[in-house]
């Protein structure tokens, strides 16, 4: 059986560049829809985040006004998996070489600690030193911003990926609000970033890193994650 490490914000809140706070925490189509692929797939799947203690959805990932028609059908799936969200692993308990490969859940609450959180650097640089499979997706891959080689150059520099554009932020009403955008801050770092259409399904593979634009992208992550584990 193939073990994955869904990682998770820990913060319930995103701070603006104005330094007001809004709701935030991960988006919960994000979570939901790639845990019960994988689950029903039969793989194993554990959480972490960079302290424990149950993360927090972002309120408006759990509406119908927030995540379309579906957010309270993700609403209920976070409900009935209270008992894992509630105990999650702290970052700083993970071991790579328990897993096959890692998911990082998007939202804005990444952009809050993952980006900056030096276990989650830690994780990522271990999981990129043995080859095992990076799947961040939307929001998520601000988390890879916190992994840097000896020196200070970022690790995933030159790969090509994706995650939430410029365009969907604008279209969703949080561009003015952010510090950074998570597309212009990968581009800065050094990623090569594909994208299609604001709100298309879009999965970029670069050997082992498996990106999705967006959380319209949550099922062909987790298919794209499972095939490659299941032909191993």
């Amino acid at each position: 059986m193939a073990n994955v490490l869904m990682i998770l914000s820990g913060v319930d809140h995103w701070t603006g560049a104005d330094g007001t706070r809004l709701p935030a925490g991960y988006w919960a189509e994000e979570f939901a829809v790639p845990h019960r692929k994988m689950t029903e797939a039969g793989i194993h799947v554990d959480l972490a985040s960079p302290v424990g203690g149950k993360p927090t959805p972002d309120p408006d990932s759990l509406s119908t006004e927030g995540a379309g028609p579906r957010g309270p059908e993700f609403a209920t799936y976070v409900d009935d998996h209270s008992d894992i969200l509630g105990n999650p692993k702290p970052l700083s308990d993970v071991r790579s070489a328990d897993y096959d490969a890692t998911l990082l859940v998007g939202g804005h609450g990444p952009m809050e600690d993952l980006a900056h959180d030096p276990d989650m650097g830690r994780v990522l640089s271990d999981f990129e030193a043995s080859g095992k499979i990076i799947a961040p997706l939307c929001h998520g891959p601000a988390g890879l911003l916190s992994a840097n080689k000896p020196g200070g150059h970022w690790l995933f520099e030159g790969k090509t990926l994706t995650g939430f554009t410029n365009e969907e932020e604008e279209e969703h009403g949080s561009a003015t609000f952010a510090p950074w955008l998570v597309e212009n801050m990968l581009k800065a770092r050094g990623a090569k970033i594909q994208s299609i259409e604001a709100w298309g399904v879009n999965i970029v593979e670069d050997g082992t890193m498996i990106s999705g634009q967006n959380p319209q992208s949550s099922g062909a992550l987790a298919g794209k994650l499972i095939d490659r584990l299941t032909a191993h």
